[in-house]
């Protein structure tokens, strides 16, 4: 049946540069958003003008209307483990906490409880679309990708790959030949299982090495060689970059360590050898995404541009970590697409507009000229489209534009009151579109899960398993 959607609706039009992104901001205060019975946007504007074919159709209210949040990177077997104290940065965290809390997945009860808790979270939180790193045992897979699907809502996943790790990850690692396998048959039997087509499908597969350091030259070169043979497919790459730089003993100066490469980045280019020297294929592209690119020179930047593969920023984790700052406007300059990724369990928030909200006040304390306050258009690309184009699925969802999936979010702002009270009694300016962008940024900063009240996959309610 087609539907109505009423409400003060906000998006990203179009398919802009990340640079040109507040030309592209879209505010109707009084707004109409039409999903046929197909789930697609069959139209959006001014409920006013609303086409006649529409008057007749049932009218759902809402106070605010935004695209579906897309979280650029969130880990599913640290669901748990969210605000754990690990005594240290990220390799002791690992070691003392996330190793260990790992481990447990291996059991198929736990693993489809967190699959549940996981799945429920996520539509609390608003994200409809989903860059999971996965759990190193294809029973927890399973489990997850299973519960997706029962929800309605998108992901790719892929199991987390360790070859090599300290004695605390002995029970996530695998041999090198035993890895590839069980990669590609999680991609044989998952991949795009709900359509056969990776243009329209919601569940969708990865090759996932947890980092560098989790893996081998051998490793790398065969994920290479796998990767080949199943980019035409549409399977995807996801892992770490440049996360932490602490001095001496660091993730970075560990794997330049390890590597003797000149970059991080050269490990995943197929460029692995010592000295950057080639090694095996690259595992860059459109359908790539490195999280954090925290410490990036130059040269990784331009190269990531060059071959289309997309940052999750994650300023949340960073915060958390101790990891750093990614510089924002030199990193968008170098033409890299950036979307936002809560990194659970590093990161402490579900919820990818806190997530924002924590981009916000990182960058405007970045030292001298670097400080920058982030346009509010710019954060809402970050936290819906950027996403989207970083899973290369622009073509179907992220902005509300007609013809689209109808992924999208009700918000009431009555249901958390702080909201409602900031929305409703907080000074605007007199100039209308200051004022929007004003109200947009307070929707961003205010919002909380408890205000969403409704997440739609495909002009379809999601709904939330039972633990």
């Amino acid at each position: 049946m087609t539907r109505v959607y009423r409400a003060h609706v906000f998006h990203i039009e179009g398919s802009p540069a990340q640079t040109a992104v507040p030309d592209h901001l879209v505010s109707l205060p009084d707004g109409a958003l039409v999903v046929d019975d197909a789930g697609r946007i069959a139209w959006l504007g001014d409920f006013a003008a609303l086409p006649t074919p529409y008057r007749d159709a049932p009218v759902i209210r809402a106070d605010y209307l935004l695209p579906g949040f897309v979280d650029g990177h969130i880990h599913f077997p640290q669901s748990y483990a969210t605000a754990a104290h690990g005594g240290g940065q990220l390799l002791e965290w690992l070691d003392h906490c996330i190793f260990p809390t790992e481990g447990q997945f291996a059991d198929p009860d736990f693993a489809d409880r967190a699959a549940r808790y996981f799945t429920r979270r996520r539509i609390a939180a608003g994200t409809t679309a989903a860059m999971v790193f996965g759990s190193a045992f294809p029973v927890a897979q399973d489990a997850l990708y299973r519960e997706t699907l029962r929800a309605g809502l998108r992901i790719v996943s892929g199991r987390g790959v360790q070859t090599v790790g300290p004695a605390a990850a002995s029970a996530l690692l695998t041999g090198e030949q035993e890895a590839i396998d069980l990669v590609a048959d999680e991609i044989d039997r998952w991949h795009a299982v709900d359509t056969g087509d990776p243009r329209t499908a919601r569940i969708q597969v990865g090759i996932v090495p947890r980092f560098s350091l989790s893996v081998t030259r051998r490793t790398l070169a065969a994920m290479g060689e796998l990767y080949d043979e199943v980019r035409g497919k549409g399977v995807y790459f996801h892992s770490h970059l440049n996360e932490n730089n602490r001095k001496g003993d660091g993730e970075i100066a560990a794997v330049l360590g390890a590597y003797g490469t000149s970059t991080y980045l050269d490990t995943y280019d197929g460029r692995f050898e010592e000295g950057s020297k080639v090694g095996g294929k690259t595992l860059l592209g459109r359908r790539s995404t490195l999280a954090h690119a925290v410490h990036c020179h130059p040269v990784e930047l331009a190269r990531m541009a060059e071959t289309g593969t997309s940052i999750a920023h994650c300023p949340t984790s960073q915060l958390f970590l101790g990891s750093g700052t990614m510089p924002w406007r030199s990193t968008l300059a170098s033409g890299v697409n950036v979307s936002l990724g809560t990194d659970v369990g590093a990161g402490d928030e579900w919820l990818i507009s806190r997530v924002a909200g924590d981009a916000y006040k990182v960058h405007i304390s970045e030292p001298g000229e670097d400080g920058t306050a982030i346009h509010p258009a710019e954060l809402l690309f970050a936290a819906t489209l950027a996403g989207a184009r970083a899973l290369d699925m622009e073509h179907a969802f992220g902005n509300l534009d007609a013809g689209k999936d109808a992924d999208f979010l009700l918000i009431d702002k009555a249901l958390w009151e702080p909201l409602d009270g900031m929305l409703t009694m907080g000074i605007r300016s007199d100039d209308e579109g200051q004022a929007t962008l004003e109200e947009l940024f307070t929707l961003l900063m205010g919002l909380r899960q408890p205000a969403i009240a409704g997440v739609y996959v495909q002009g379809r309610r999601a709904i939330a398993p039972e633990l």
